[in-house]
């Protein structure tokens, strides 16, 4: 049984008004659909419980995945041929915002196209990609109804002819660097911006590589030819993986709730200021008789080491000799002009004997 029997042998709701949904298909993209059944499976979201003869479930993310790559290469040749001149960093960011989950979206509403998806009551409240990637998934059914010019015709005369200024969106400046900082900022998590390398294209012109790094869990990665460029493209892929991979945003949360748990852990013991060493002080001995008599200078003997001590110990003792005593001064011993005096009147005292 080839595909296009099991797509016949679906029960989908708007079977029975068929004529109604091709008239419907050539409003919205423009000509009439000839093989019915690829639009069918493009409007069915998985949330419809539609199963094939063999009870596998039969939707439209396989349509989606392959309109997801048609759209690559026909809006990337569009903007390719518009922008002549333009580098490879544009000419990407162009072709991004184009084709964006969010803008796919916004045009399946303005075209009524989220008017035919099937699907559950519930999931269409809650899905937000829904319309989008019905989008995508018609895209897919276009091109196996009447192949890649009919996708291109669609892209470029009934979407960004009529309904997307393509120009202003091109031009249209979108800060992803600022949108990640301040997701970060809300939740509380540490962001940096790592440079991973630095080269030279063939001309010359240099290229700077930067990493996203999330709480210790590398993120995007962007390349360009300033570093403003690089952070802003690897903003861009840290929040599409933000979006697409939940695991991630597990990973950095538990990686900030054990940084969190390690810095707010409180310390066990205050230290013991008293058991501080505070052998730098050298301690003088007073007698109440040194206090009552002038004192004179001595040389100070060597201290003994004791016995059994390190050779080392040993030699640091007899190096350290300074001592507070040796800079003090006794205003009690006499001056110098006080010994001349005396000496001067002891020799006069012998002359005039």
């Amino acid at each position: 049984m080839n595909i296009r029997d099991i797509i016949e042998r679906l029960r989908l709701p708007f079977r029975s008004d068929e004529k109604e949904l091709r008239q419907s298909l050539q409003r919205i993209i423009g000509f009439y659909p000839c093989h019915i059944e690829h639009y069918k499976v493009a409007l069915t979201h998985k949330s419809s419980g539609q199963r094939n003869d063999n009870g596998k479930p039969l939707n439209n993310e396989r349509l989606e995945f392959l309109g997801d790559a048609l759209l690559d290469a026909v809006v990337g040749h569009i903007v390719f041929e518009r922008f002549k001149g333009k580098r490879e960093g544009f000419l990407t960011n162009t072709r991004s915002k184009l084709v964006s989950r969010e803008s796919l979206g916004k045009l399946a509403q303005e075209m009524g196209l989220t008017e035919l998806i099937q699907s559950s009551g519930q999931q269409r409240s809650h899905n937000s990609y829904m319309a989008g990637n019905a989008f995508e998934a018609l895209v897919g059914a276009i091109y196996l109804d009447q192949g890649y010019n009919a996708v291109m015709r669609f892209m470029e005369k009934r979407i960004l002819k009529q309904m997307v200024n393509i120009d202003k969106v091109a031009y249209k400046e979108v800060n992803f660097k600022s949108k990640l900082l301040e997701w970060t900022q809300k939740n509380r998590v540490r962001m940096e911006f790592t440079m991973q390398k630095q080269t030279m294209d063939d001309k010359g012109s240099p290229i700077f590589t930067y990493q996203a790094v999330i709480e210790g869990q590398t993120c995007g990665k962007g390349q360009g030819y300033s570093k403003k460029e690089a952070q802003q493209l690897a903003s861009k892929e840290t929040l599409e993986r933000l979006r697409r991979e939940p695991q991630l945003i597990d990973a950095i949360f538990q990686a900030k709730s054990n940084r969190t748990k390690m810095e707010e852990e409180p310390t066990t013991a205050a230290p013991n200021l008293e058991a501080e060493k505070t052998d730098f002080i050298v301690e003088q001995e007073h007698s109440s008789d040194a206090a009552d008599q002038p004192k004179k200078p001595q040389k100070k003997a060597p201290k003994q080491p004791a016995k059994n001590a390190p050779k080392k110990a040993e030699a640091e003792s007899e190096e350290d000799e300074f001592d507070l005593s040796d800079i003090t001064h006794n205003p009690e011993e006499p001056s110098r002009e006080d010994i001349i005096a005396a000496a001067e009147a002891a020799a006069f005292k012998e002359m005039s004997a």
